[in-house]
């Protein structure tokens, strides 16, 4: 595909890496108000999320949304990157394993190491975390089957600007669509993950109660989503571009992307 980006947008200048801080949080600026952000949806052979991704940003949240293939290595026009879901190189020996060599990851990296915001959504998560710019691994379901169904997930309070405008302990509507979703640990990364607060967000009943019964995958302490120490790379398995408009269920996801884009507007302004 060489260079060409499928949907692009006209170039703009990229707002600056957003650092971690500190109770950064509230900002409940309308999306009308908002500057477009660039987002960067890289696309793997088999991935099949990047167009959900790209209408919920550029048609519904009114931002730029390009299509970036896997081959593509430059990245230093976009403001955020997202790894959508899908099956990547068909999810042959492990979910994402093979994606993790692709050109873009590099940059992808290099990306997130600048404090740069990054999502992986689903397979996304799980490149990330073959990767190793996330700890973990997302292993089979513990019921051994595909899930394909809308979930709750409690905000945990993680110092990150994609929940920053999320009160820790907000129920969120989103689905999931996954048969690897179970997230594991050993016990020394868990602790560091809890200790340090870079859980997200966790599986949980419509009422916020993180119970068993609340967990689709079997995952470790009912986690959904991890961030990476500096809070600018986010892994979830749950999809918030599928709960980006009413008329498909419910719009909670779209809180995810505000949070970030309200972010930039605050730390720009």
């Amino acid at each position: 595909m060489g260079g060409h980006n499928e949907g692009s947008s006209p170039p703009v200048k990229p707002m600056p890496c957003y650092p971690r801080t500190s109770g950064a949080t509230g900002y409940r600026l309308p999306i009308t108000r908002l500057p477009p952000m660039r987002f960067a949806i890289v696309r793997f052979p088999g991935t099949w999320s990047d167009r959900d991704c790209q209408h919920v940003l550029r048609d519904v949240l009114r931002q730029q949304a390009d299509i970036v293939w896997h081959r593509e290595t430059d990245l230093s026009g976009f403001d955020a990157v997202v790894l959508p879901g899908g099956y990547s190189y068909g999810d042959y020996l492990r979910c994402g394993a093979i994606a993790r060599f692709s050109p873009i990851m590099e940059s992808v990296a290099k990306f997130a190491d600048e404090g740069r915001p990054v999502i992986g959504i689903c397979n996304g998560f799980q490149v990330l975390c073959e990767s190793h710019i996330l700890p973990g691994v997302l292993m089979r379901n513990a019921s051994l089957q595909f899930r394909c169904e809308w979930r709750h997930i409690t905000c945990a309070g993680a110092d990150t600007p994609w929940t920053a405008s999320i009160p820790a302990g907000d129920v969120l509507h989103i689905p999931i669509s996954h048969a690897d979703g179970n997230y594991f640990a050993d016990a020394k990364t868990l602790e560091q993950l809890e200790d340090t607060n870079r859980v997200a967000f966790r599986y949980c009943d419509a009422a916020g109660n993180v119970t068993p019964d609340a967990n689709p995958n079997g995952s470790v302490n009912n986690i959904a989503g991890i961030v990476n120490e500096r809070g600018n790379v986010l892994g979830m398995m749950p999809h918030p571009e599928r709960a980006g408009e009413a008329i498909v269920g419910g719009t909670d996801g779209n809180r995810i992307w505000r949070s970030l884009i309200e972010q930039a507007v605050a730390t720009v302004a």
